[in-house]
């Protein structure tokens, strides 16, 4: 294997992996599988050590193509894996480990990282002189910026009630960058739709990342259930607490409604057109938003005491343990082929 031309060419978005690995761990947490949840959890400290080694050698050694990438309209936005990835490791380690001690820097570090990235990468995309066309740049993976948000959210809200007088700042924070979030998607998901009813779709258009149209908007009903938890103790959210219900199950029914439409896409890209399905990096983006959805629902029917919902996550925490497995099994033999990207 070529080294150099692996990082070269490693992906933006493979901190997905991390993404996808985390909330998978904490789906099983949820459900009862702890040696499960134990296991992917250290197995993700891993992985994300190896991808920032990787990251940090990349940049080094192939420092042209990081900035190539980080003002390419397909692949820049990929970059947003990594905030989503550090602050989803920093849900874990407070969750099942209940260890603030690790939660605080990951969110620290994950906030820098959001701050960074979002105006870094949305400046470029904006004065860079030539563009892509919106069939050819635009793809499911800018709702990534989205899902960074959302992480961030989630886990500011998570580490309030240990945040000392802190704690209505924090609370603030998360339901800023809630809202913040919400509104990228709808610009976002808006030019995405007319890409898909206005442009033709050939199947190597539909990537993984169209997922994330629904992780995106699993990932914010799992921020508002965790602002609706909050309310009860703050006076900024208590005010709120029946827009941030209705929000809420706003975000999950809009997450719903995309499985089917993913799926049918799916069906026709894969069924229908006979696209190959071989690994790709960007399935972990695939996989994320089925763990995110079956962790968001679970925590619906017990925010918004829906006890009815708990039977849809007693059946996606093995599917996205089925679809772990299957992208965990890809990278696996794409490493023993001897290539890294």
């Amino acid at each position: 294997m070529n080294a150099k031309g692996g990082l070269r060419d490693l992906h933006p978005a493979y901190f997905a992996m991390v993404m996808a690995t985390g909330i998978v761990s904490i789906a099983c947490r949820l459900r009862g599988l702890d040696l499960l949840s134990d296991a992917l959890l250290w197995l993700n400290v891993l992985f994300y050590a190896a991808l920032w080694v990787l990251l940090g050698s990349r940049i080094a050694l192939c420092r042209d193509r990081f900035i190539a990438d980080l003002t390419d309209h397909a692949r820049g936005v990929g970059f947003f894996t990594l905030v989503a990835g550090t602050c989803v490791l920093g849900s874990q380690f407070l969750l099942l480990r209940g260890s603030l001690a690790l939660a605080w820097p990951l969110w620290c570090c994950g906030f820098a990282l959001w701050a960074f990235l979002t105006y870094a990468i949305f400046a470029a995309l904006t004065v860079k002189h030539a563009k892509p066309g919106l069939a050819e740049g635009l793809n499911g993976g800018w709702l990534v910026s989205v899902v960074a948000t959302q992480s961030v959210s989630v886990l500011a809200s998570q580490i309030a009630a240990h945040a000392g007088g802190a704690q209505e700042g924090m609370r603030f924070l998360a339901l800023a960058l809630w809202l913040g979030g919400g509104m990228l998607y709808i610009w976002i998901i808006s030019l995405i739709f007319y890409r898909y009813t206005f442009f033709v779709l050939d199947p190597s258009h539909l990537s993984p990342p169209y997922w994330i149209n629904m992780g995106a908007m699993a990932i914010s009903a799992l921020a508002g259930t965790f602002l609706i938890d909050g309310a009860p103790g703050s006076p900024l959210l208590s005010g709120l607490l029946p827009f941030l219900k209705g929000m809420t199950i706003l975000f999950w029914a809009t997450a719903t409604w995309w499985i089917p439409m993913l799926l049918i896409l799916g069906f026709w890209r894969h069924g229908t057109k006979r696209f190959p399905l071989v690994y790709d990096p960007l399935y972990w983006g695939a996989v994320f938003p089925l763990g995110m959805y079956t962790v968001s629902t679970h925590r619906l029917s017990v925010s918004a005491s829906l006890p009815f919902l708990d039977a849809i996550p007693a059946v996606f925490v093995y599917l996205s343990l089925l679809a772990w497995g299957a992208a965990f099994l890809g990278l696996v033999r794409r490493l023993a082929a001897g290539r890294l990207a």
